[in-house]
């Protein structure tokens, strides 16, 4: 099974542009989720893939490989389904380009899903995590994911799943991670296949999936590091960096 990583970057953010650039202990974020995949050793091959010379140049110029993207694209799925339409591979993962502090660990998970999938029952897999804060819990830039008895994911939402009405009932809310492994199949499905109302209601991609029928394995994971969406969370990382 040949297994590579893709880290779709875009330069432009609508909360924080140019957050990919920003510097995290000396190195660029972006330079730091690059390193951080390859020191994993868990992959064939690992690629940043964007539509910007900026970031292009800034991993090729420190020794690694990117992929131009020659197409404008409305989420990092359609990005990386550009960039391996044409290469040999079985699985990709997508490992967000604003989190420097992916571990080998959560990965390593995904990749075991594909591994121990006899039967090709899964489409994708992705992470989650165990969330009690309620502001986080009602929080729109939080996507929650409700799973069934084998943890394929039921539904995806900004809002809260499920919705609390019996408050003696123990519900446990999970945190959508926005990492993801695909079998190239899935992927090249995905970018052919026009947008439906979910998806374009809530903007969260992993619901065209959903809403075509592909199954999505989510891998309970207790490792959340820091998702750099605002100068805070910047603030935030090179702290934990220190």
């Amino acid at each position: 099974m040949k297994i590579i990583s893709m880290i779709p970057a875009r330069y432009s953010a609508s909360r924080f542009p140019g957050k990919l650039m920003q510097d995290l202990g000396g190195k660029t974020v972006i330079r730091r989720t690059y390193e951080a995949t390859v020191k994993t050793k868990l992959f064939d091959d690992v690629f940043v893939v964007t539509d910007s010379d900026i970031i292009y140049n800034e991993i090729v110029n420190n020794g690694g490989k990117a992929i131009m993207s020659n197409k404008a694209h409305e989420c990092g799925s359609d990005r990386i389904a550009e960039a391996v339409e044409n290469l040999n591979i079985d699985v990709v993962v997508n490992v967000q380009g604003d989190e420097p502090f992916t571990d080998e660990e959560s990965l390593k998970k995904l990749i075991n899903v594909f591994k121990n999938d006899t039967k090709n029952e899964v489409d994708l897999a992705s992470l989650m995590v165990h969330i009690t804060n309620e502001d986080e819990i009602n929080n729109p830039n939080t996507v929650k994911v409700v799973i069934d008895q084998s943890d394929f994911a039921l539904y995806f939402s900004r809002s809260p799943i499920p919705y609390p009405r019996d408050k003696n009932v123990n519900v446990k809310y999970f945190k959508h991670k926005g990492v993801y492994a695909f079998r190239k199949q899935a992927l090249l499905d995905f970018y052919n296949l026009p947008m439906q109302t979910l998806e374009a209601s809530e903007k969260l991609e992993q619901l065209r999936y959903l809403e075509y029928g592909k199954r999505i394995k989510m891998v309970e994971t207790d490792i959340e590091g820091i998702e750099i969406d605002t100068p805070e969370d910047l603030i935030r990382a090179n702290k934990q960096w220190k």
